[in-house]
């Protein structure tokens, strides 16, 4: 006995046709919308990343909030998992990231390698990198562009055919 199932078209059909609509992203955004970044906001992020608990700086450092010198201070930080955060979070300034690009921790620099807007100047120091871990991340992510490329590619023709 079989416990795979093999539907119908129009079982298929029906199943579509009952399923529940997904919402956009902008839709859940525009549902539950983030409170406004306040001055009490903002000094909190400034005493979290300056606590001396260096998982507690990580927090800061992961705010898409933070003004540009918290992310500066943060990018110099003593703890190699903090300037990591900071080189991950797709809100750090692209010159922060520049300078990330340069850290003495490969794990910084693989975190510049893979934040999706690091500027391609960077990119193309990285590729370069000593470390094979950096230089291997560059040419995945380089992978996976060119895939998405190619599927969109193929997505315009799809929709001109029609």
């Amino acid at each position: 006995m079989s416990c795979i199932r093999f539907n119908t078209p129009a079982q298929r059909a029906q199943m579509a046709a009952l399923a529940p609509r997904m919402l956009t992203p902008e839709e859940v955004a525009a549902q539950h919308p983030a409170p406004p970044v306040t001055e009490s906001k903002l000094r909190r992020l400034r005493l979290l990343a300056d606590d001396a608990n260096p998982k507690i700086r990580e927090a800061a450092a992961s705010s898409y909030h933070a003004p540009v010198d918290l992310y500066e201070k943060l990018a110099h930080d003593d703890d190699e998992g903090v300037r990591a955060v900071v080189a991950r979070n797709t809100a750090t300034p692209c010159d922060v990231l520049r300078e990330l690009a340069h850290d003495d921790s490969p794990v910084v620099r693989g975190w510049v390698a893979v934040n999706y807007f690091v500027p391609a100047d960077v990119m193309d120091e990285l590729a370069e990198d000593d470390d094979p871990v950096v230089r291997g991340l560059v040419q995945w992510k380089a992978t996976l562009a060119e895939e998405a490329a190619a599927e969109a590619a193929a997505q315009r023709e799809t929709a001109d055919a029609h």
